[in-house]
C-alpha cells in the first residue's frame, strides 16, 4: 500500500482518489476549490464520446478566421494575453498538420472507448447510476445549407463508439416547437451521455471518496523534488499524482517539465429550469457554437474558447452574446441568469496528459483533457491507478507522455 497526495479534486482528481482508494492505498486529495467553481462542476456534462477527433485539425486551422468572436463566433484571443495564446497557436498549428492530427485520432481512439463503459462502472459503484443519463445528444441547424454541410461533416467525422444519424421528423418538430422557429435540419448521436446534475456528482464523489478511507484537504498544494523522489511538504506522501488542471503547468513546469498549456476560458449561463422538457438531452446550437443542457434544476447554455490567462477578469460580453443567442432562438430560458466562467486547461495537440514523469520515479500526472475532462475522469482513473500499480493500463500511454514537448 501507497501514501499518495493527489494535488486537485476536480473531477478527475475525484475519480483518481477513489480509484487509488479501492486499489488499496492511502489517499489524501488536496485543494483549494472550496465552492466547487473550477471547470469540472460548470462545463456542459456531456460526456462526449462522439470527440475522437483532436481540436488540433486542419479543419479548425481552415474554420478560424470564421469563428473569431469579433466575427459573432466562439473564438476569443484577448489582446493582452498575446504573450500565452501566440506561442500556444504556433505550436497548435504545428499539431494539425495531417500526419500529427491522424496520430491524435489514432491515440484518442481508443482511450475514447473507455469513456462511457467507465462511467457506467463508477456511477454503479458509488450507488449512484441515476447521474449518468444515456440519451444521446442532438445537433441543429436553423438553416438549410448549413444543416446540410454539418450533417455531411458529422457523418464524415470519426465518432469511435458514437453513432450519428439524421434526426427523426419528432425530433426536428419538437426542436422548432421549443425554439418557436423552423428548425432547418438536426443530427442525433447515439453512445454518448450526459451528467444529470453537476453539483451532484461532485458531492458524491466526494462522499464517495471520503467513505472509503480518502481524506480531502482544503488547501493549495506545494510540490518539491529532492534526491530524484517528490513530496508534498508536510504530508510525507509515497507517490505524488498532479490532477490539478490549469493549475497543474506552474507546478510541473517548477519541477522541470515543458508543459505548454493555455486556460482556455469557457463561460455559462444558468436559469430556471420549469420551462425546459426535463427528458430533451442535450442540444448544440452549431451555428451558434453554443449547446444547451437540462440538468435536475436548471437549464444552462454553454459556449467560448477564449484563449489567454486564467486568472484575469471575466469578459461580460461573453455573457451578454449568450443571453442573446437565448433570446433570438426563442429558448424558453428566462433570467436572471447566474453567469460563471472556468478554465479548460489545454495542450496543443489537444491531447492529454497522462504519465510518470522523468523527473522524479514517484511523481504521476493526470490533466491537460481540455473539452473532455469529464468525458475522459473515470477511464484516466483506470490507466493512472495501472500506472501507479506497475499493471498495464488498458491503452497506450506513450502518445500522452509530457516528453513530447521536450
Amino acid at each position: 500500500m501507497a501514501v499518495i497526495g493527489i494535488v486537485g479534486g476536480g473531477v478527475v482528481g475525484l475519480c483518481a482518489g477513489i480509484a487509488l482508494v479501492e486499489a488499496g492505498h492511502s489517499v489524501t486529495i488536496i485543494d483549494d476549490d472550496r465552492l466547487g467553481q473550477a471547470a469540472s462542476w460548470g462545463n456542459a456534462g456531456h460526456i462526449a464520446t462522439e470527440q475522437v477527433e483532436p481540436l488540433a485539425s486542419p479543419a479548425t486551422i481552415r474554420a478560424l478566421p470564421g469563428r473569431l468572436f469579433s466575427r459573432g463566433g466562439p473564438l476569443a484571443f484577448p489582446p493582452g494575453a498575446i504573450g500565452r495564446w501566440l506561442p500556444f497557436g504556433l505550436r497548435l498549428m504545428a499539431a494539425a498538420r495531417p500526419a500529427r492530427f491522424h496520430a491524435g485520432c489514432a491515440a484518442m481512439a481508443p482511450l475514447m472507448a473507455q469513456a462511457l463503459p467507465a462511467w457506467r462502472d463508477l456511477v454503479a459503484r458509488i450507488g449512484t447510476p441515476d447521474l449518468l443519463r444515456e440519451e444521446g445528444h442532438l445537433v441543429a441547424w436553423h438553416d438549410a445549407h448549413a444543416a446540410a454541410a454539418g450533417r455531411a461533416a458529422w457523418q464524415a467525422a470519426q465518432t469511435g463508439t458514437a453513432r450519428v444519424a439524421r434526426a427523426t421528423y419528432e425530433d426536428v418538430a419538437r426542436l422548432s416547437a421549443l425554439c418557436g422557429q423552423p428548425v432547418a435540419g438536426a443530427v442525433r448521436f447515439a453512445g454518448t451521455a450526459q451528467i444529470a446534475d453537476l453539483d451532484a456528482l461532485r458531492q458524491a464523489l466526494r462522499h464517495a471518496f471520503v467513505a472509503r478511507g480518502g481524506r480531502l484537504h482544503a488547501e493549495r498544494a506545494q510540490v518539491a523534488i529532492a534526491h530524484g523522489r517528490a513530496d508534498i511538504p508536510g504530508l510525507g506522501a509515497d507517490t505524488v499524482l498532479v490532477c490539478a488542471g490549469v493549475r497543474a503547468a506552474p507546478i510541473l513546469q517548477g519541477l522541470g517539465h515543458a508543459v505548454p498549456m493555455i486556460a482556455e476560458r469557457g463561460y455559462h449561463i444558468r436559469a430556471d429550469a420549469r420551462a425546459w422538457p426535463a427528458d430533451l438531452p442535450p442540444v448544440v446550437f452549431e451555428q451558434r457554437a453554443m449547446i444547451v443542457t437540462r440538468y435536475r434544476d436548471s437549464v444552462q447554455a454553454a459556449s467560448f474558447v477564449e484563449l489567454g490567462d486564467p486568472d484575469a477578469p471575466a469578459d461580460p460580453r461573453k455573457w451578454e452574446r449568450l443571453e442573446r443567442h437565448v433570446a433570438e432562438l426563442g429558448l424558453p430560458m428566462a433570467g436572471p441568469f447566474r453567469r460563471w466562467m472556468g478554465c479548460r486547461p489545454t495542450l496543443p495537440d489537444y491531447l492529454p496528459a497522462i504519465g510518470r514523469s522523468a523527473r522524479a520515479a514517484n511523481l504521476f500526472y493526470a490533466f491537460g483533457h481540455q473539452h473532455l475532462g469529464l468525458t475522459l475522469a473515470p477511464a484516466t482513473a483506470h490507466l493512472i491507478t495501472a500506472l501507479i500499480d506497475e499493471t498495464a493500463p488498458a491503452v497506450s500511454l506513450a502518445p500522452f507522455d509530457l516528453s513530447r514537448f521536450g
